[in-house]
């Protein structure tokens, strides 16, 4: 007798797919990173013979950098083992290492990356404690300089004798008067060299042969100024020319004074006084 045989219904699984959620993406920002020698320098005019900062994250010294791709702060420490200055990115175990200034500077070789990038990008306190100097910008710092000195010289050498002890009035002050032509040029000459900005804005400073111009006139004895600094008078009458304002320098009210219509006529007064 012939068997039966039992047709069975054969189920097929369709595969599932697991979807696994998306990994958050980390950024590490190298574009137009320079594989160079770096030098940082303390900010300030201190330079201590040493100086550390922070090189991990801990509870009192906050080391994170927040990834915005990511969204996560992420902790930097500074590993002398490791190519990465991100803890995260780190394998095996770490040697950590110090961040120190010797003499207010740190050079930092090509080689060591990790740091540099921790210094250049990541720290905290970059702008703060210390900056990484820039070649390209010193450079242009320093044309900039040599540029308004030059400048400041070049004016200087053209410069009259009576606009020339009227600058140098405001650094030796009085002991201008008793200086020959040839030490003011020098001395100017030299303050131009020292202090090209300072030089070039008194140079245009129409007040200051104004200023200069009334101590003369007080050195003449053509006019006076009482005690208390208060009030300019004619000398040879002790009529009253002008009272200085509170909180103004004498001299530099003074100057103001002879803009005024009153004041020019005051002013061409004591030209011929000392002509």
């Amino acid at each position: 007798m012939a068997k039966k045989i039992k047709n069975e219904e054969v189920v097929v699984e369709e595969p599932v797919a697991v979807v696994q959620p998306p990994k958050k993406e980390k950024t590490t920002p190298k574009d137009n990173w320079e594989v160079k020698d770096r030098t940082y320098v303390l900010t300030g005019d201190k330079t201590p013979l040493t100086y550390k900062i922070p090189s991990r994250h801990t509870t009192r010294h906050a080391l994170l950098w927040y990834d915005p791709k990511s969204r996560e702060q992420r902790e930097i420490r500074y590993a002398t083992n490791q190519n990465s200055p991100f803890k995260d990115e780190q394998k095996g175990e770490a040697t950590l290492g110090h961040i120190v200034f010797r003499d207010g500077a740190l050079l930092v070789k090509k080689e060591q990356e990790a740091l540099q990038k921790i210094l250049s990008l990541y720290h905290p306190l970059k702008g703060r404690r210390y900056r990484e100097i820039d070649d390209v910008v010193q450079a242009q710092d320093d044309l900039q300089e040599l540029e308004l000195e030059i400048d400041a010289l070049n004016a200087a050498r053209s410069i009259e004798i009576d606009q020339a002890e009227a600058i140098l009035r405001v650094e030796f002050g009085s002991k201008v008067s008793e200086m020959s032509s040839k030490e003011i040029k020098r001395d100017l000459l030299v303050f131009a060299k020292k202090n090209p900005k300072l030089f070039l804005d008194l140079a245009m400073d129409e007040n200051v042969q104004l200023r200069n111009f009334a101590i003369k006139a007080t050195e003449a004895g053509i006019i006076t100024l009482s005690s208390d600094q208060r009030t300019f008078l004619w000398a040879s009458n002790k009529k009253k020319l002008m009272t200085v304002p509170f909180d103004e320098h004498p001299y530099s009210a003074m100057a103001q004074f002879f803009k005024t219509d009153e004041g020019l006529d005051v002013f061409k007064s004591i030209e011929k006084k000392l002509s």
